[in-house]
């Protein structure tokens, strides 16, 4: 199975194929408008300008599972994120990313590639634990959560939020490319990467 077998919602609620975005790198998100990490659409914005030309694609699904931090219509999320962020990457209909209404694609997605995180993250995800009781071991812990993926649908990593769209840049500019990625482990992070 690749990410090429999933069929989404965008914006406007009509279904489209993922497969339309083969031979293309994709970084896959579950952004949010009203969260601390938002301003990070600026970042992915700017990986967005700098290897669009190069079969880079983002993919932003709008979730509003942690603590409501999405609110509004679809059309208000990409008003919000064009106006205050210059966002014109592909933006999806708001969906759930863990649990029973979860998206498909999220339910695989989510299979496919241990969490690569920073020194900040345990930390962080600490802090949020009371917000999320029900997380499960693969679920996605808060917004922005990003999956890289590369030319041929293979999901490469898997970042925790506080990644930063910066940090990412050169995994990116290595898979459009067609080069290999190599994310070390840290052995202060057992639970992940940097």
């Amino acid at each position: 199975m690749k990410i090429y077998d999933f069929k989404v919602k965008d914006i406007e609620n009509k279904e489209v194929s993922l497969s339309e975005y083969k031979g293309k790198v994709l970084l896959v998100v579950n952004g949010a408008t009203g969260c601390g990490f938002t301003p990070q659409y600026d970042g992915l914005q700017k990986l967005y300008n700098k290897y669009k030309d190069e079969e880079f694609e983002i993919l932003d699904f709008p979730s509003n599972q942690f603590l409501e931090q999405a609110p509004g219509t679809n059309e208000e999320i990409a008003g919000f994120c064009r106006l205050n962020f210059g966002v014109d990457f592909k933006q999806f209909s708001k969906i759930e990313v863990n649990g029973k209404n979860e998206e498909p694609l999220y339910k695989y997605l989510k299979t496919t590639a241990e969490e690569y995180r920073s020194e900040d993250t345990l930390g962080f995800y600490e802090k949020v634990k009371q917000f999320t009781p029900d997380i499960k071991e693969n679920d996605i812990r808060w917004n922005f959560t990003k999956f890289l993926i590369d030319k041929e649908g293979n999901v490469k990593a898997r970042f925790a939020p506080n990644i930063t769209p910066e940090e990412l840049d050169q995994h990116i500019a290595k898979l459009v490319r067609e080069e290999e990625i190599e994310i070390v482990c840290h052995p202060d992070f057992s639970d992940g990467c940097i």
